[in-house]
């Protein structure tokens, strides 16, 4: 069997199918340049409409299963936004650094106390013949002031959870840790355990 994972971004696609592999998916994975489909618009108000929107597309398109993931920020004191709108925060959509400069800025003055967000990563699955999957993943954690950390994308140089050599933002921990408590990781080891290897 082979998938498509309806993203053409080259830091999501690297990091997704490191998860996919990791998680003991062996079916070749293709992405939309493989396919050469083009992408779908987000007009989803929750993560979940997002993927479904993706992945259905894809399936529809190509006849093979696809694989589509919506994921973003969510932060407590701005009521959880910039959520669906994460990745086109500042306006433009994909300026990592434009979009996390505005959120720092957006709550500057808001204490450490009050600085709690979580990672949301709704990650779809959707077959030709119609039948879907979604499976959510979270990672709960801190904001912090300034950026720190060369790894990574998007907000993950100023999103810091705890681990047992202290607090590290997402940006500093190597790529196979991120993966083990990722919303990512979370969402796609589920996705692949309940509906792909158990061979649901």
């Amino acid at each position: 069997m082979t998938l498509v994972l309806a993203t053409r971004n080259r830091h999501k696609l690297a990091e997704l199918r490191a998860i996919l592999h990791e998680a003991g998916l062996t079916e070749e994975v293709l992405d939309l340049d493989d396919v050469h489909v083009p992408d779908t618009r987000e007009t989803g108000v929750t993560f979940a409409e997002n993927a479904l929107l993706k992945a259905r597309a894809v399936a529809a398109a190509t006849g093979k299963p696809a694989i589509a993931d919506d994921s973003g920020l969510a932060v407590d004191v701005l009521g959880g936004c910039p959520g669906v709108f994460s990745a086109r925060w500042a306006g433009s959509h994909g300026d990592d650094e434009a979009n996390l400069r505005l959120l720092l800025d957006q709550i500057g003055d808001v204490g450490p106390e009050h600085r709690a967000a979580k990672f949301v990563c709704a990650a779809a699955l959707v077959w030709p013949d119609g039948r879907e999957v979604v499976e959510i993943g979270e990672l709960h954690g801190t904001l912090t002031y300034e950026p720190r950390g060369a790894n990574g994308f998007g907000y993950d140089p100023i999103f810091e959870v705890s681990t047992a050599d202290g607090p590290r933002t997402t940006a500093e921990l190597a790529a196979a840790d991120k993966h083990a408590i990722s919303h990512r990781g979370k969402a796609f080891r589920s996705l692949v355990a309940k509906h792909l290897v158990a061979g649901a």
